[in-house]
């Protein structure tokens, strides 16, 4: 594993804590594509079956509309978009 995806792996981590103690949550949408990039990021392209419950399947959709990111790039975007962000909700 090289240096560069070592690093962005810890940054990954150290900037999906802080999400995650935000004061205040972002909006739905924010929220889902935070969440789909997260998803993408750790698991890759969705991997279970569509479920039938409104939100679940809203959290589905958005993690299948990242289908063919790769992780690192996901973990790219998540952070970039996470620093967006940062000044409004936390």
């Amino acid at each position: 594993m090289s240096n560069m995806c070592f690093s962005r792996r810890k940054q990954f981590n150290k900037v999906s804590d802080s999400v995650r103690n935000w004061k205040t949550k972002p909006s739905d949408s924010e929220n889902l594509a935070l969440y789909s990039l997260f998803k993408q990021a750790m698991f890759g392209d969705v991997n279970i079956s569509e479920p039938s419950g409104i939100v679940e399947k809203a959290k589905w959709n958005a993690w299948t509309g990242r289908k063919g990111i790769s992780k690192d790039d996901a973990k790219k975007q998540y952070i970039e978009m996470a620093e967006k962000l940062h000044s409004k909700y936390a």
